[in-house]
């Protein structure tokens, strides 16, 4: 495969896991032309044992310093597209490590074709991870890649839109073309992109042969944190997301996650699991309904609290 990529990565206090990242990137098949850094705070990034000096290590790595002040999930990306020059690029977190060498070039591989303009990694669990998010991820990264368009809208709903940049592809012409990702959102930039992919005519691909491991075990109040921005970027964007059904995917999952957890031998699980789910729903519907709360209320509410500054 000849054509060269980039891969965009903001990174905040990276641990051990972005060395780890880095030195998988480097002996992918597709080789990135650069690894560009977006990283927030500076004096973080200094500290670390494998800071400056073993960024040396990577000829093709060069890091971007910004204040967290200046941080934001879609500007800081866009800033980071344009310090490269290839025709297609990658978007990751600092935590999600390739699974294998074929990573890059399976990602590649719907945008090559002509298939789609955006293709997104399927994200599996790491060691350690509670059986509650392993059938979340199970749930949300199947076994078998697929295109989604404008024709799948009426099944599949908001999920026709789901799209994560913790590991996607993009082809560089569309993503000019449509604008990037929005300048400034709590979260969500991602799926507010993919909305304009489907409403150009395109297609996004998700490619279940691209793997990489990436999983939290949120607490119960993270997830209330995380659902809560989640609703504030929907309630935000009503022409990306009104009209379009998303209680009724969650519904589903905790059907099958209380079945998958029987199965299991982990029916213990079931009810902390329920309770987790209520704080997502009380914080989905709470960010959905933020213009009516106050600001003060919000903030403590929201886990970008930067964001309402």
């Amino acid at each position: 495969m000849e054509e060269k990529i980039d891969i965009i990565i903001p990174t905040f206090k990276p641990q051990q896991e972005f060395a780890d990242l880095l030195e998988a990137l480097e002996n992918q098949t597709v080789r990135p032309n650069k690894i560009i850094v977006m990283n927030t705070e500076e004096k973080y990034f200094e500290r670390l044992k494998y800071g400056r000096k073993r960024i040396r290590k990577y000829p093709n790595v060069e890091v971007h310093h910004l204040s967290s002040r200046e941080f934001d999930h879609g500007n800081t990306r866009n800033q980071g597209v344009k310090k490269s020059n290839t025709p297609y690029f990658v978007c990751m977190t600092q935590d999600a490590i390739p699974e294998d060498a074929l990573l890059l070039e399976k990602l590649l591989e719907p945008l090559l074709s002509g298939e789609a303009a955006v293709s997104y990694a399927r994200q599996l669990p790491k060691p350690g991870c509670s059986p509650v998010e392993c059938f979340i991820k199970g749930f949300n990264y199947p076994e078998t890649s697929c295109l989604k368009g404008q024709e799948d809208m009426e099944e599949l709903g908001i999920k026709t839109f789901f799209c994560s940049n913790a590991c996607a592809a993009y082809d560089r012409g569309v993503f000019d073309e449509l604008g990037g990702f929005i300048r400034h959102t709590i979260f969500n930039e991602d799926m507010i992109y993919a909305a304009g992919v489907i409403k150009s005519g395109r297609k996004i691909a998700y490619a279940a042969q691209a793997q990489v491991l990436h999983s939290h075990n949120y607490s119960w109040l993270e997830n209330f944190h995380r659902n809560f921005d989640l609703g504030v970027s929907q309630a935000d964007h009503p022409e990306v997301f009104k009209g379009i059904r998303s209680e009724t995917e969650g519904v589903k999952m905790i059907r099958q996650m209380t079945g998958y957890l029987k199965e299991t031998g982990n029916g213990r699980l079931i009810l902390p699991m329920l309770w987790g789910s209520g704080w997502k729903f009380l914080g989905y519907r709470l960010g959905k309904l933020h213009t009516w709360l106050p600001k003060s209320f919000v903030k403590r509410c929201s886990m970008n609290r930067k964001y309402w500054q």
